[in-house]
């Protein structure tokens, strides 16, 4: 039965008037990024509601990553989440420096290999026979210094000619661009929820069982694919989205 005031009018349940109002804690700036958020008890005691109620609501934050819980600390705001739009193909350059954080990038592992030593999805996705040759590019991303994506990409070396270590350090859109005279303007991409485990969890500084996010895409300069690649996202940094409409051929994938 739904809950009514005085006069007859139906009131929201307590769980959505208080979800709601401590959403607004955030929103008018109460509460900023990194403060420590109110407790199950002061949330009862300020706002006269049962402490089940607070908590489940602390909860619904906490599992939407605008809370963060620290294990015997409390409960913080959250920075705010990356973000990818699976529509449109910006680099993760480009999007940290929109969310005022500071990009940098590790390379850890630069190679050059014949397609016959990669997985036969890799040449497949690329189209590329087993004597070609590719470079095997292994990078984590980070924002403000935090590991935020463990990148795996190969690329055709013959249209990357001259490719070093040191040039993949930045933008790998950019370089496309302003080096080689490629538009990367399309691509085909799945994205599956995963848990990180063994080294990947290690090397993005996350728990083991952490969930993240595995987009495995082909970057398209025309007809031609440029890369193929298996990233993962870290699930607490980042969050998808997809806009009303798209022009082109991408395709987003989730499964």
């Amino acid at each position: 039965m739904a809950l009514t005031d005085k006069h007859g009018l139906v009131r929201e349940p307590m769980y959505q008037q208080m979800n709601e109002i401590l959403r607004e804690l955030l929103r008018n700036g109460e509460f900023v990024q990194g403060n420590q958020f109110l407790t199950e008890r002061q949330i009862a005691e300020r706002f006269q509601v049962s402490r089940p109620t607070a908590n489940k609501v602390l909860a619904g934050m906490v599992s939407e990553g605008l809370l963060e819980f620290r294990k015997g600390v409390g409960t913080f705001v959250s920075a705010p989440r990356l973000d990818y739009d699976i529509q449109t193909l910006v680099s993760f350059t480009e999007k940290a420096k929109e969310a005022d954080k500071t990009p940098t990038t590790r390379v850890l592992e630069f190679k050059r290999v014949e397609a016959a030593e990669v997985e036969a999805e890799i040449a497949e996705r690329l189209q590329v026979e087993r004597k070609r040759e590719l470079f095997v590019l292994v990078r984590l991303r980070l924002a403000d210094g935090v590991p935020v994506i463990l990148e795996r990409r190969w690329v055709p070396a013959d249209m990357f000619p001259g490719l070093s270590r040191q040039e993949v350090k930045g933008s790998f859109y950019a370089l496309c661009r302003q080096k080689y005279g490629l538009n990367i303007e399309e691509s085909d991409q799945t994205i599956r929820a995963v848990k990180l485990k063994g080294e990947e969890a290690k090397v993005l500084e996350a728990g083991k069982g952490s969930p993240a996010f595995l987009v495995s895409a082909a970057g398209y300069s025309g007809p031609t694919a440029a890369w193929w690649e298996k990233t993962l996202y870290r699930g607490d940094m980042y969050e998808f989205h997809r806009a009303r409409s798209s022009p082109g051929r991408l395709i987003a994938g989730v499964v």
